[in-house]
């Protein structure tokens, strides 16, 4: 509510300021008109309005008796311009100072929520790669903090953002990279996104780290720094445009299933925990299909490799993680007959 009271307190006070400034306008157009119709030129009817609501006076150009309507028509202009000239100095000031408190109460707000976040998702780079993984991040449920040099490109994205130099612990450490559960380095340079993968790393050994990779040497490079994937978007997408020429309908059927959720199931990855009910026993057992209505199509094991269509007598144990296919309802059970 404050950050609200403050931001309706700026608007209001800009207003304002719009319109003392057309005050001021509609003061010297009528004091111009005015000193005009009492015979002087354009230019000095405009110098004479200018230097009477400014109480400068450098010289009278209406000669050195003035009529009494000249006294009342100037006595009007200086009253009525430097009131609003001293008006709208003051409303400027106002919003300018205003405008500094209303960033500096929303940065210490976003700056409150992000040190309260656990287990956030960072996103380096709000370039195109980086867009569309921090979109589908916040589609499948999770929280994003991005982070970025420029701050007008991330002024309105809705979602806690920290404006900075994503190469510097004390930047990641704003976005709570102690905190964090997984980064990406979506920067454009490969030297840049090994800087990250490099501090993160220092920063949060447990934390998991996709980068981005421009140039096929930069691959091992950025894997021997920390990062637990690196991803070149060229080559995935060369590899796509190749799978909807080799196996259109797989490549379609895989995409509506991972990314469009238009049909009635998806694929989830499920984690065995430690004391779950189906660690220590069978596929079989479990009986997954019966319990949950899923089907399994992959175990990965404790070494990182995958069990694609494992045996029925295959053995589950905890940190096995399940790869399988149904509905929203049926992956839900699934998830609470692993924990």
């Amino acid at each position: 509510m404050q950050g609200f009271t403050t931001v309706t307190r700026v608007g209001s006070t800009i207003r304002q300021f719009r319109v003392a400034v057309a005050m001021v306008l509609t003061v010297f157009v009528v004091g111009t008109i005015g000193y005009a119709l009492f015979g002087l030129s354009a230019v000095d009817a405009a110098y004479m309005t200018v230097i009477t609501i400014t109480t400068v006076g450098y010289r009278e150009l209406l000669g050195e008796d003035l009529s009494d309507p000249q006294k009342w028509f100037t006595m009007a202009v200086i009253i009525t311009g430097v009131s609003t000239v001293l008006y709208t100095f003051t409303l400027g000031v106002q919003v300018v100072v205003e405008g500094q408190l209303r960033e500096f109460v929303g940065r210490r707000r976003m700056d409150k929520k992000i040190a309260g976040m656990r287990d956030h998702v960072i996103v380096c780079g709000w370039g195109r790669v980086g867009r569309a993984a921090a979109e589908d991040i916040v589609n499948a449920g999770r929280t994003v903090v991005v982070v970025d040099m420029d701050a007008e490109r991330v002024a309105e994205l809705g979602m806690p953002t920290i404006v900075g130099d994503a190469t510097l612990d004390t930047t990641l450490r704003a976005a709570g990279i102690e905190h964090a559960s997984a980064l990406i380095a979506a920067l454009e340079g490969d030297a840049e996104n090994l800087f990250v993968t490099l501090s993160s790393k220092a920063i949060n050994p447990d934390l998991f780290i996709v980068a981005r990779a421009r140039q096929e040497e930069s691959v091992n490079k950025l894997s021997r720094a920390g990062a637990d994937r690196v991803v070149n978007p060229q080559e995935l997408g060369a590899a796509r445009m190749a799978s909807f020429v080799v196996q259109p309908n797989v490549a379609e059927f895989v995409d509506v299933v991972m990314h469009e959720r238009s049909m009635d199931f998806r694929m989830q990855e499920v984690e065995i925990l430690e004391g779950s009910a189906l660690a220590g026993i069978s596929l079989r057992d479990a009986n997954l299909r019966q319990r949950a209505g899923v089907l399994v199509l992959a175990l990965r094991l404790d070494d990182g490799a995958f069990n694609t269509n494992p045996d029925p007598d295959t053995i589950i144990h905890a940190h096995h993680v399940i790869i399988a296919v149904g509905t929203d309802d049926a992956l839900q059970q699934l998830v609470e007959v692993c924990a």
